[in-house]
């Protein structure tokens, strides 16, 4: 089975010889491999690029293991280039190579080279590449696969579809997958024996229970603001655990290292500043979280705002979580200030939009609560609730749309209606 990542196979496109090196980066299971090995590869054969002229290293095969040695590496790829033509170097998982930033300093300078690599974690990208080549990296991020790609591919219906997706989440190979047991333990294992024996080998974890501990209060709490001090409390009252608070902020930020996890930070939007914690944590992959909790907790209301949240993180927005300070009267003739929660404020150059996630709104009570923190919003940027529901997209007085989550999710174009 194919799925054609367009998105990124045009970032990709437009990336092409600019000088600098094109990095993808995303979990692992994801699609980096393939968007480079076969749909990027397939791309450059049928513009006339001679497969010659296409080096291409996977450095996580043991049959390559000789290549993670710098000079070795360095002398195959010399001795590969033997005229002026354009060639492309496309290397795997990067960050198996020692002196990697050596490495992709020195391909730099190979006139006629044109560079890609992948790489499972993060602080390789924005500590060592940026630090090194001073703005020469281009970061390429993959996300599993969007509900409108893996509808592409899934033999069903939409309901069915989002059914499967939102218990199973949108690593590609879940789609080959034909029975739920198949699902289940494909997602277990690979969070067990890939994404935490990743972890703790890169940072050399010697408390393996306690990051499981501290994974399955995160699964717990997708979409609640929380901290790394309110989770110490969680660690010390439910888990009777004395685990530190400095340890807790080292395993969150390897969480987010590795893609298994990103945060969205609180933004005042009547002050125009970051508020700073709590924080609301969302997993890169809902069926990953899904596994983590045994498949026990799967609140479709929160597992609804990750995937939007996912979503704007994959049209390229930069998302948080807006704080908006509202004056009630109350009845003793006081005014305090009022704290409303906007889900989710999704931001992209001159672009803004406040979104609202709310799985339901059955009456009237319930749709004027979850509308009066947009309406508290007096600027003229677009306001989106999405609901579950089935419904025509609307637009009411307040110029508040509501749409369904299928709209938002199947239409490109669906923050725009």
């Amino acid at each position: 089975m194919v799925i054609q990542r367009e998105s990124y196979l045009n970032a990709l496109k437009i990336r092409m010889h600019n000088g600098m090196i094109k990095v993808v980066t995303g979990i692992r299971r994801s699609g980096k491999s393939f968007l480079i090995f076969n749909i990027f590869k397939k791309y450059l054969m049928e513009i006339g690029t001679d497969k010659a002229h296409i080096i291409e290293i996977q450095l996580d095969l043991r049959q390559n293991r000789k290549y993670r040695d710098p000079d070795v590496i360095l002398e195959y790829i010399e001795s590969l280039i033997i005229d002026n033509e354009q060639y492309y170097i496309l290397l795997d998982e990067v960050q198996m190579l020692d002196e990697f930033e050596e490495v992709l300093n020195s391909l730099l300078h190979i006139q006629n080279a044109d560079i890609y690599v992948t790489g499972s974690n993060s602080k390789f990208l924005s500590k060592d590449i940026i630090t090194e080549f001073r703005g020469r990296g281009d970061e390429i991020h993959i996300y599993p696969l969007s509900f409108k790609e893996f509808m592409g591919a899934y033999d069903g219906d939409r309901y069915q579809g989002w059914s499967e997706y939102v218990t199973y989440g949108g690593l590609p190979l879940i789609l080959s997958m034909k029975t739920e047991e198949q699902k289940i333990q494909y997602l277990t294992t690979l969070f067990d024996e890939t994404y935490i024996k990743d972890i703790v080998e890169r940072n050399r974890i010697e408390k393996i229970q306690e990051l499981n501990d501290l994974i399955n209060v995160l699964a717990s709490g997708i979409g609640s603001l929380s901290n790394p001090s309110k989770i110490e409390a969680t660690f010390k009252s439910v888990i009777r655990s004395d685990i530190s608070l400095n340890t807790i902020r080292q395993y969150i930020e390897h969480l987010k290292d590795a893609f298994v996890i990103s945060e969205a930070v609180r933004y005042d939007v009547k002050g125009r500043k970051y508020i700073g914690t709590p924080v609301k944590y969302y997993f890169e992959d809902v069926g990953l979280r899904n596994a983590r909790l045994g498949f026990r907790q799967i609140e479709e209301t929160h597992l609804m705002e990750n995937i939007i949240y996912n979503e704007l993180k994959m049209r390229g927005f930069s998302v948080d979580v807006g704080v908006v300070q509202k004056r009630v009267r109350m009845a003793n003739g006081t005014v305090p200030n009022k704290q409303l929660e906007i889900d989710f404020v999704a931001n992209s150059g001159s672009r803004r939009y406040y979104i609202q996630s709310a799985f339901s709104m059955p009456d009237a009570e319930k749709t004027e609560q979850e509308k009066a923190s947009l309406k508290s919003v007096k600027d003229s940027f677009k306001k989106i609730i999405v609901v579950k529901d089935v419904i025509n997209v609307r637009r009411d007085e307040n110029g508040i749309t509501t749409m369904s989550i299928y709209d938002f999710l199947l239409n490109d174009n669906s923050l725009k209606l």
